[in-house]
């Protein structure tokens, strides 16, 4: 576990007529402050990574298909520092992962449909706040590719 990210699953409540599906309040405990809700879309076998918010506290929730999340501390003063985890969200698990400002974060959708995920971040969009990691061409010690076996 890096520190400072938390995972919380997350109620889908069915009946005849849909579902409701829990995502955040402002009276849970992982709760810090809201900025913006938006989402973003990964077409499968798609790579959108690495983002690194200097600022910004991520809430993502994948309400749609499936997407392998990763996250990597670089953060120098961190005691988790330079640990990846792999978390796989979506329609098979769902819940919310928190991730805190400064880490390297990215996802890639796998299965048959389009992922959406939604992300209630703590501040509005700012670009001067968000630096791009290309996904392949990088020092952060993880592999993309699918694993087998």
């Amino acid at each position: 576990m890096i520190d400072g990210v938390k995972v919380v699953p997350l109620r889908k409540i069915p009946d005849e007529r849909g579902a409701v599906f829990h995502f955040l309040k402002k009276t849970d405990p992982h709760f810090t402050e809201f900025g913006e809700v938006y989402f973003s879309c990964g077409y499968p076998g798609v790579i959108k990574a690495w983002h690194i918010h200097k600022e910004m506290t991520l809430n993502n929730v994948c309400v749609v298909g499936m997407i392998k999340l990763v996250i990597y501390d670089c953060r120098d003063n961190s005691p988790t520092k330079g640990e990846l985890m792999e978390i796989h969200i979506g329609e098979q698990n769902y819940a919310l992962v928190q991730i805190p400002p400064l880490v390297a974060n990215g996802y890639k959708a796998f299965g048959d449909k389009m992922a959406i995920i939604s992300n209630c971040a703590s501040m509005v969009h700012d670009p001067d706040e968000l630096i791009y990691i290309d996904p392949l061409n990088n020092d952060i010690p993880y592999d993309w590719a699918q694993k087998h076996g």
